[in-house]
């Protein structure tokens, strides 16, 4: 496993800590979790993409996201004391839209394999089903 991938799962562990157990923002709430890292390279930069079941609306996970970033130095320096590398990545946050599109996709695929049973036809798309397929 190549360093920038170790280093990744120790920031989506270590940021999950720090959410759980840390984090004393109300406006965080407990239900946040961290989805997945990428971390640059160089190791200079970890993006870190969070979703919560609390925020329902645009402005709710807007409100997170800034909340979470305007963090990053707390995150950063809690990162640094839990890890022995020369250099601690900067955080960025952002919201993970796929935990709430997967279902929805899901559900498009679906209905498109019960239309083409029920027509039987061979795969073939008409203009409504390609419309939604673009709206996801």
């Amino acid at each position: 496993m190549s360093r920038d991938l170790r280093v990744a799962d120790f920031v989506r562990d270590e940021v999950a800590r720090i959410l759980q157990r840390d984090m004393r923002d109300p406006r965080v709430g407990s239900f946040v979790s961290v989805n997945d890292v990428k971390v640059s390279k160089d190791l200079s930069y970890a993006e870190i993409y969070v979703s919560s079941l609390q925020a329902e609306t645009v402005e709710d996970k807007s409100e997170l996201i800034a909340v979470l970033n305007k963090a990053a130095g707390f995150f950063r320096s809690e990162l640094a004391k839990r890890h022995t590398m020369r250099m601690t990545p900067r955080t960025r946050f952002h919201y993970d839209e796929l935990v709430e599109r997967g279902p929805r996709i899901e559900k498009l695929i679906g209905k498109a394999v019960t239309q083409d049973e029920s027509r039987g036809t061979n795969g073939e798309v008409d203009d409504q089903d390609a419309f939604d397929i673009e709206k996801v």
